[in-house]
């Protein structure tokens, strides 16, 4: 039996990554639609809708190679769904690797960095199967805990999208910079070890006990996640223990909720600022670096499940505080800057 479920695991997962390239590269196939809110008066520059400049949609010279779409797309699959901050990551790396150095290309590297979980949510999917599919057993009246978990996921989606909407230009004007997301590790670092860590692993009830109050409570602790550095998974799987779940369905939850909150902000940004990624990066490196996410978010997600099973998260706070310490000399030094 055992021997039968895993061949049917691996065929399941060998027909899905056929198609890796293709999903891959849907992220930056919504960029025609931002592109059509541009208008040109034929004579001068094309111009967005808006006002603001826009140069023509074909790269002139990519300045991202596709080793370094493949080192941020590990770099985003392994840091997605643990909580110690994705973004804060590729931030930093993307300044390391000079990807930055522009007024255009930082816009660029602030939308791919959003844009890149695409393939981190293809492989939560793939993990997560089960549930998604109990939750569409519930929109077709089949299951009713599926249908509660949906209604818990929209519910703790709703406070970061209305909050992340309003937001948007002040947090990346002023939170996008190594002080705050060094600040961020930091805090976040001694948070777990000093308030999750002292939860014991059994304690906390399942899944399907959560209610509705409790969901916003964990869509609102998200909210807090919106400044980089913080970590989506760190708030929301300390929101979900603190409503009283068991730190495995806490992390759970934390899956399906990024599946519904990465999803959506990935689109916005792609639909918005797909055409610019695409004018300064190309498409090569940019595909590279979602595939390689996709694969490196499965194997990263497969293994944090592994690992609460027995341990605790002691080992990311100590993680986030020395991420937050390399960050400090790596300012000292000069090589990063503000």
């Amino acid at each position: 039996m055992a021997a039968r479920i895993l061949a049917v695991v691996c065929s399941f997962a060998m027909s899905t990554i056929r198609f890796l390239p293709v999903l891959a590269l849907a992220c930056l196939l919504a960029a025609p639609i931002g592109a059509q809110a541009a208008v040109s008066d034929g004579s001068g520059p094309t111009l967005r809708a808006g006002g603001g400049p826009l140069l023509p949609l074909e790269p002139t010279r990519s300045s991202m190679s596709a080793p370094q779409g493949a080192l941020l797309g590990l770099v985003e699959g392994l840091t997605e769904f643990l909580p110690v901050s994705s973004t804060g990551h590729l931030a930093i790396v993307q300044q390391l690797l000079g990807l930055t150095a522009t007024p255009q290309e930082k816009e660029a590297s602030d939308a791919f960095a959003i844009c890149i979980q695409a393939g981190a949510i293809l492989a939560v999917f793939l993990v997560s199967f089960g549930r998604i599919r109990k939750i569409v057993g519930g929109i077709f009246g089949r299951d009713k805990d599926g249908l509660r978990l949906l209604g818990n996921l929209a519910v703790a989606f709703v406070p970061a999208a209305i909050v992340g909407l309003l937001l948007e230009d002040r947090i990346k004007r002023h939170l996008y910079g190594i002080w705050p997301i060094a600040a961020a590790w930091l805090v976040g670092g001694i948070f777990i070890l000093a308030v999750l860590n002292r939860r014991r692993l059994k304690e906390g009830t399942a899944l399907e006990s959560l209610g509705w109050q409790s969901a916003l409570l964990i869509g609102l602790a998200q909210v807090i996640a919106l400044w980089p550095g913080v970590s989506r998974s760190l708030v929301t799987i300390a929101g979900g223990m603190f409503v009283g779940l068991s730190v495995s369905a806490a992390v759970e939850f934390s899956f399906l909720l990024g599946l519904v909150t990465l999803g959506a902000a990935t689109v916005y940004e792609a639909v918005r600022r797909g055409h610019e990624i695409v004018q300064i990066f190309g498409w090569t490196a940019p595909a590279v670096g979602l595939v390689v996410a996709a694969i490196a978010a499965f194997a990263a997600v497969r293994w944090m499940v592994e690992y609460l099973r027995t341990r605790s998260l002691a080992v990311f706070g100590w993680y986030r505080i020395a991420a937050a310490a390399v960050v400090v000399i790596l300012a000292a030094a000069s090589i990063l800057t503000a």
